[in-house]
Formats: structure tokens, sequence, C-alpha cells
């Protein structure tokens, strides 16, 4: 009798042993069965019954371009905002941004001054100052912010100086030859000013060769003197090297009428919430930014990003998702030419000191999602990288350590955190067509692709949804 109830104990104990070593199986594999049908359920949804390509066409073809302190951008937000009403969602909310209003002005034009004007595809990079009337040098062309150290004073002083490093065509990532050049569009006024310069050319951020120019940023340092910039097409950065080699030198004249606005301008970022069922205390922040550049449409950057965290919200209501944490999207103004609406956010999560498990971003286009750059330790990359088994068959299957996006980026800093094992993500589309289009004339609704919209609002939404349930991975205290 007592063998047999020892063998009995026995059979017990080796069966709780199975059972554990089956739940650490499952908790290092941090998925099952049910995720599978639930993201299922997610991407049947936006594929069938998607709204973010109508919300797009809103967004682009009726508001259209939306730069800071237009009206444009308070359409949108006001737009956006009664569009999410909809969606169910628990709280929605604004918070005061104040940032800086950049306005480009009329007419401006920039030309090779010779015999007679030979008119090149141009405008002012946002934040420049104006030439206060036509500007006209000599130009000298450097290959880059750093072959600077090549000139002298005397070299550049009372000169135009034309940057005309391309990005590199044999990075893959485009989005690696953008970080290896752009240097030159924010800083190249405020380095050849050092110099003597008295304005700057800079040949767009993109890998065509086409008609278009590419605005974007650039920046003084305070105490420095400003000179005027402008960005050129590829094509007219080409023609105009040229023009050079053959002459021996060039005559530019700049017009610009760009000018910073004296008082700052008051808007808002837009937040809407979906309250956590276990920890609502907790929250999974994702969202991309509403404004952008006076140049096209602004359907890419990032348009396309608004439209697909918008529809996250109505995925989650859709399939009957109900949130551990509270989830939280938050449509960020002034991404573009200053990231105030980036700024606040982090400054008020610090003030209210609201705990933060993970912030995810869009604002890579609205191209063919590849899966997740991740700004985190190596134990949380590990855990997202363990989901490639369930995610890979919607194409997603890149996760790896990565820059995750200038929104979310100052809940990181210092200064703003409230959790120190906070996360960052960013969805990682197809990179190869996105400066095709960025910050130029033809980002407009018509070069967004419907299929590949709806995937990457799905993938965000499978994404947030994984985080939620397995939020406790990544996370071992408040």
């Amino acid at each position: 009798m007592r063998i047999r109830i020892i063998l009995v104990l026995t059979l017990i104990a080796v069966v709780n042993i199975c059972r554990a070593q089956s739940s650490n199986v499952a908790s290092e594999s941090t998925y099952n069965v049910s995720d599978s049908l639930i993201i299922r359920s997610i991407f049947d949804e936006a594929l069938t019954n998607g709204k973010s390509y109508g919300q797009l066409s809103y967004l682009c073809q009726v508001i259209g371009s939306r730069i800071t302190g237009s009206q444009q951008a308070e359409d949108a937000l006001a737009w956006a905002q009664k569009e999410v009403v909809n969606y169910g969602c628990d709280r929605i909310y604004t918070q005061s941004v104040k940032a800086e209003h950049w306005i480009r002005g009329e007419k401006e034009w920039v030309a090779i001054s010779e015999d007679i004007d030979m008119l090149l595809n141009a405008c002012a990079l946002g934040g420049s100052v104006g030439t206060d009337g036509p500007l006209q040098a000599q130009v000298v062309e450097v290959n880059g912010i750093n072959d600077l150290k090549s000139y002298t004073k005397a070299d550049l002083y009372g000169k135009i100086v034309f940057y005309n490093e391309p990005m590199e065509k044999r990075k893959i990532n485009t989005f690696d030859a953008y970080g290896a050049c752009v240097s030159q569009r924010y800083a190249g006024a405020d380095e050849a000013a050092k110099y003597g310069a008295v304005g700057v050319l800079v040949r767009s951020m993109t890998t065509l060769t086409d008609d278009y120019a590419h605005t974007g940023s650039m920046g003084y340092k305070p105490g420095s003197l400003k000179i005027p910039a402008a960005a050129i097409s590829t094509q007219d950065a080409d023609i105009l090297h040229q023009y050079i080699v053959d002459n021996g030198g060039a005559k530019i004249t700049m017009n610009l009428n760009c000018y910073t606005a004296l008082e700052p301008v008051y808007t808002h970022n837009l937040i809407a919430e979906i309250r956590g069922t276990e920890h609502p205390e907790q929250v999974i922040v994702f969202g991309a930014h509403i404004d952008s550049w006076d140049k096209g449409e602004g359907a890419h950057d990032d348009g396309a990003g608004t439209v697909q965290c918008m529809e996250l919200l109505r995925l989650f209501k859709k399939t009957g998702i109900k949130p551990k944490n509270t989830i939280r999207m938050v449509l960020y103004m002034n991404e573009e030419n200053g990231n105030m609406g980036g700024k606040t956010y982090a400054q008020k999560v610090k003030e209210n000191n609201e705990f933060h498990v993970c912030a995810i971003e869009s604002d890579r286009g609205g191209f063919s999602p590849r899966g997740f750059s991740i700004d985190g330790s190596d134990a949380q990359i590990a855990t997202v990288a363990a989901w490639q088994g369930l995610l890979e068959g919607y194409g997603l299957h890149y996760f790896k350590r990565g820059y995750a996006g200038v929104d979310i980026g100052p809940l990181k800093k210092e200064e703003n955190k409230v959790n120190s094992n906070l996360f960052l993500m960013g969805l990682y589309p197809d990179s190869q067509r996105y400066f095709d289009y960025h910050h130029s004339d033809d980002d407009v609704f018509d070069n967004v692709n419907q299929r590949e919209l709806e995937l990457g609002g799905a993938s965000m939404a499978a994404m947030v949804y994984l985080v939620d349930k397995y939020w406790y991975l990544f996370s071992t205290s408040k």
C-alpha cells in the first residue's frame, strides 16, 4: 500500500513538473494559439473593412499640407478628433503645445545668373531666414559638411556654399543613407557662416534624380550668424555641378521670402485612450505626427502614420480586444520643425508621474511593413523577436535594435524618465521609396498604396496587442 501511494505521489510530481516545463516553454515563446487567432482577426478586419485609406484621402486631398501654425494644421486636428469619437474611446482630449511659426512666403526662386537667369527647382529649408531681396554671389561647391575643412575663410567669404553630397545609393537601407549626409541640410548654413559665406544651397535628400526640391528642417545655433538656405532638386544639383566644371565657376541668385514669426503659436496634440481593464495606470502609447511640411500633401510623412494610429483604435474596438493596460494614441503637432509636440508630451508624462510600458511610432511612410526597430535592452529586443514566428506570415520579420522615432524619443531622455525599463519601437516599412517623396511636392495621396497602408495599421495594432498582453515581460517593477 505504501509503495502504491509513493508511486502515485511520484506520478503526480512528474505531471506537475511536465506542466511547469510546458508553462515555461509557453512563457519563453510568449504567444499561444489564441494570439494567432486574434491577430488574424485584426488583419482580416483591416484588409476588408479598413478606414485608413479613405481617411488619408480626406486628410491629404481636402485638408492638404499641415505646417505648424497653419489653418490646415488646426483643421486636421479638429477632423481627427471628430473621427476618433466614433471609436468609443474612454477619453479624448487635447494637450497644449507652444511652437515657433515658420512661414515660407511667396515668390521664392534660385537661379544660375550669367548672361541670363537659369531657374533651378528650389525651395527654402524650413527655419531659414530670407534673403531680404535677391542675393547674388559666386558659388563654391563642397562635398558635404565635412568637406568644409578643406577650405579657408578666404575661399568662402562672401560666397554661396553649394553642398552636393548625394545619398549613398549602395546603402540598402535608405534611412542609413539619409542619416549619413543629412547634416549638410540641418547644420550646413551654420557651419558655412563661420567661414563668412552669405548663403547655402543643399542637394535634396533623395536617391532619385528628379526635378523635385525636398525641403526639411535646418537650424541655427544661439548667437550664430543666420544666413539663408535652400534645397535644389538632384537633377539641378547635377546641372549646377556640370556648369561649374565646364565654366570654372558660377554665379547664383537666391530670392527667399521666408521668416519665423515674432510670436509663437499655441496649438495642441490630440490624445485618445482606451482604458486598461487590469492596469489602467500603466500606459502603452502609440502615435504619429499630424503636421507636415507645406510641400505636397504630407501623405507618407506623416499622414500615413496618423491614419494608421487612428485605425488601431478602431481595430481594437471592432475586434473586441480589451487591453489590460491603458492604450493611448497621440497625434503630435510640430514634429517637422521643432518637435514641440513630442517634447511637450514627455514633459507632461514626467509632471504627472505616468508609468509608460512602451512607446511606439509610425513615421516612415505607408509602405509594406517589414517589422519594428527597437530601442531597448537586449532582453526586451529578444522578447519582441520571439514573436517573429507569429508575425512572419504577415510579412513582419525585422525585429532589431534601431531608432524608433522623433516624437517618442524625448520619453527616454534622462530628464523625462519615469520608468527606467521603458522601451521604444518604430514601425519599420520597406524603405526603398520613402525618400522619393519625402518633404517634396510629390508626397501626395496618389502615391500611397491602399493595401500597404492597411497592412501597416494592422501591424501596429498587432504589436500593441502583444505588448499589452505580455507587458510584464518588459518591466520588472513600476
